[in-house]
């Protein structure tokens, strides 16, 4: 006889533990369907952080099962005009506000630095629907601070429980969904520049530079921290010239300070590679390159926050 199977919810805000409202989501979602599974994948995102959201989310959803239905909430615009929104991507749902949050997981499809136009539109990848059918929200008459348990927690709730996807809602083009301005990583004569996307617990700062483009590669991470306006070209020729007679750099030195405003660390395959209080980049579990601290705080030793600018260069 084979066991039963139960719909999976999982959970994502910004809201901590402190309060009552993830339990209170939570009730809510149980009084739909209690046979429904809740998995909290965190509600420590930091407050109304977008960004933050995002990362997460498009880095957990792959390790679940086909039709989760995964509940994200940092919504900053709640109760304003931005719309709420349930997406369909590979067999897997997605609810939450439309402000960024959710289309980091669509990025695979829709190619938004050239305004989708460049990739083909599977549509039968993606199903994005407004939520705008009250008959399926906890009430018709929501909270205009809480939609995340009159309108996200009620729906997923439904949609877990076997309703249809565009039962929830009228169907909008997948194109129209909000992005975030990040930006995107970039190749150039000089190695590959991005940016801090995501900063985890332990302090490690991760980059948008995915880690196949460091792969079979020796590489190092450079940071700027300079504020002086300079000629961006002559910048570059300038750091290119001293990072050359520093290209060679040992897992066993410290990171290699350039100038008061500039520094370098060395790669490595894990944080063990370096001793306990020194630098090391490499590629987490995550995929992305990441810069990290072994047993301390990089984010707090290179005071370094989102959005900050990095650089990877390669060597021979």
């Amino acid at each position: 006889m084979s066991l039963p199977v139960h719909p999976i919810i999982t959970l994502l805000t910004d809201f901590g533990l402190k309060d009552v409202y993830v339990g209170v989501m939570k009730g809510v979602i149980y009084q739909i369907n209690p046979n429904i599974n809740m998995i909290d994948l965190t509600h420590e995102i930091p407050a109304q952080n977008i960004v933050a959201g995002r990362f997460s989310l498009m880095n957990a959803y792959s390790y679940f099962p086909e039709g989760t239905v995964h509940i994200a909430i940092v919504d900053p615009g709640v109760g304003t005009q931005r719309r709420a929104i349930a997406i369909q991507y590979k067999n897997s749902y997605f609810v939450g506000p439309d402000n960024g949050l959710l289309t980091g997981i669509l990025e695979p499809v829709l190619d938004y630095n050239s305004n989708c136009n460049s990739k083909s539109l599977d549509k039968s990848e993606i199903t994005a629907i407004e939520l705008n059918h009250p008959q399926y929200w906890r009430t018709s008459q929501p909270s205009t601070t809480f939609h995340g348990r009159d309108i996200f927690a009620a729906v997923g709730a439904h949609l877990a429980s076997g309703i249809p996807l565009e039962q929830l809602g009228t169907p909008i083009d997948p194109k129209t969904l909000v992005k975030l301005s990040l930006p995107p990583y970039q190749f150039t004569d000089f190695g590959i520049e991005g940016c801090i996307q995501y900063i985890d617990g332990f302090g490690n700062l991760v980059t948008n530079i995915p880690g196949k483009a460091v792969a079979e590669k020796n590489w190092y991470v450079r940071i700027s921290k300079g504020k002086k306006k300079k000629n961006k070209k002559q910048k570059h020729k300038k750091y290119a010239k001293k990072d050359s007679k520093k290209s060679k750099i040992k897992l066993q030195e410290k990171a290699q300070i350039l100038s008061d405003l500039s520094c370098l660390i060395a790669s490595g395959q894990t944080y063990g590679d370096v001793p306990s209080g020194q630098f090391v980049a490499l590629v987490g579990s995550h995929h992305w390159v990441e810069i990290a601290l072994n047993g301390g705080n990089a984010q707090q030793k290179l005071n370094l926050d989102w959005g900050a600018k990095v650089s990877v260069i390669s060597y021979s």
